[in-house]
């Protein structure tokens, strides 16, 4: 990658960015007294910025949480006047009032650069051309992939997602050459591309994926489909001001973040303890210049872990990896904890497997619970050993899960395919 960069940082040694982060933190808990909702919190810890002289201070501090947000509606955690708030995203969550996050005009700011960052790590430059074919309106993909692109200086084609017909269209006669997409949209689009014979058609180089957990078997297919040079995923959150949070680079050893923006912790979700060094956990974040809501060991629910070390990439940007799930979306299953990403893990071991799969779990009559996994056959595997090779993948999934799965080979493009989320997850025990 060329240097100097134009939105990337990579130019503080260990110091120099652990006394960013440590400024960044007491600027952060001076802006939050000015949130009466904050106030009441710090206030009850007892701690004030001038207490934080060392990152390990920080747990020190409260937690705050999803019901922070609620509890605060329709602004919650404002620490500016109402009169400096440009815009508002919301969260698409599917229970309770939607979490409502403000933005002053430096936050936008940020957004759009964690975003061109985003593409500078991917090797894009200006002459590059963006269709960003995620969700727009109250929720921040489309704008954030739009805003970034736009800062960075492409060409950008805001789309949304869905209307096939619409995306082909423009992939060919615009020559775009970077796409923006949830992992299944993506996936969806490169098996239609792939089924009407039009790579040759077009002029697209890369993919950025985010929204959704991708397996690497996902990722590859996505990029063998669509004759790419290379695909990347992106982290991010609404309450982290949305997509762009971090991104992969070519070498695929985990995402880096942006350690100027967010300090990370990565914590035990039962006992709030830090876990050792390399160990999956719940990230807990703390912005280090957001203004309208700051976080103050925000939890995310996401399990990652940060990796120690520099990528082989060159770069000495910290890295998480990524996310295996949420310590909410866990499966409990026989007095068994299994989490999605757990059995996405399995499946890739298995190269006549596909990427996709779909978990249902069910209860009989006798009140014992069973899971049925149905995952797709590599489109060039031969169907004639789906009984082996179900058997083989049940073996493995017992041994890594302690858990019983009773599975099931479907042929390729079978399950369910969506423009956004797909929902890999059926749970219909009563």
């Amino acid at each position: 990658m060329t240097r100097p960069f134009r939105f990337l940082r990579d130019d503080m040694n260990e110091e120099q960015l652990e006394n960013h982060q440590l400024a960044g933190i007491r600027w952060t808990l001076e802006q939050a007294q000015h949130s009466p909702q904050y106030r009441k919190k710090l206030d009850a810890c007892g701690v004030t910025p001038h207490d934080i002289h060392t990152l390990d201070d920080v747990r020190r501090l409260p937690f705050t949480d999803v019901e922070d947000l609620r509890e605060g509606y329709p602004l919650p955690l404002l620490s500016v006047p109402e009169s400096d708030v440009v815009r508002i995203h919301a969260s698409s969550g599917t229970t309770g009032k939607r979490k409502i996050l403000a933005y002053t005009q430096k936050d936008l700011d940020t957004f759009s650069l964690q975003m061109a960052r985003c593409y500078e790590m991917a090797k894009l430059t200006p002459q590059d051309r963006m269709q960003v074919s995620v969700g727009y309106g109250l929720w921040t993909a489309g704008a954030g992939f739009q805003l970034g692109s736009e800062r960075f200086g492409m060409m950008t084609l805001p789309i949304g997602p869905g209307n096939m017909e619409i995306q082909l269209q423009l992939l060919s006669d615009m020559g775009t050459t970077c796409l923006g997409a949830t992992a299944s949209m993506a996936l969806l689009l490169a098996e239609e591309v792939e089924r009407n014979q039009l790579k040759d058609r077009l002029h697209l180089r890369k993919v950025i994926c985010g929204s959704e957990m991708r397996s690497e078997k996902m990722r590859l297919a996505i990029e063998e489909k669509l004759g790419l040079e290379g695909s990347y995923d992106i982290a991010g959150m609404t309450e982290m001001y949305g997509p762009g949070s971090a991104i992969d680079c070519d070498a695929h050893e985990g995402l880096h973040y942006w350690a100027d923006l967010f300090f990370i912790e990565i914590l035990n979700p039962e006992t709030l303890q830090p876990v050792a060094p390399g160990e999956i956990g719940e990230m807990v974040v703390t912005t280090l210049c957001k203004e309208a809501v700051p976080l103050i060991r925000y939890r995310t629910h996401d399990l990652s872990r940060l990796i120690p070390g520099r990528c082989s990439c060159g770069l000495s940007i910290p890295r998480h990896d990524r996310i295996v799930g949420r310590s909410d979306d866990m499966i409990i299953f026989r007095g068994v904890n299994i989490y999605p990403g757990q059995i996405m893990e399995v499946i890739g071991t298995f190269p006549e497997l596909g990427g996709e799969y779909h978990v249902e779990l069910t209860r009989d009559d006798h009140a014992l619970d069973h899971m049925k996994l149905s995952v797709e056959r590599h489109s060039g595997s031969s169907a004639d050993a789906d009984n082996l090779l179900a058997e083989k993948l049940a073996k493995r999934l017992h041994k890594s899960l302690l858990a019983r799965v009773n599975v099931q080979i479907v042929d390729p493009v079978t399950l369910p395919r969506t423009f956004s989320k797909s929902k890999r997850v059926t749970d219909v025990r009563h």
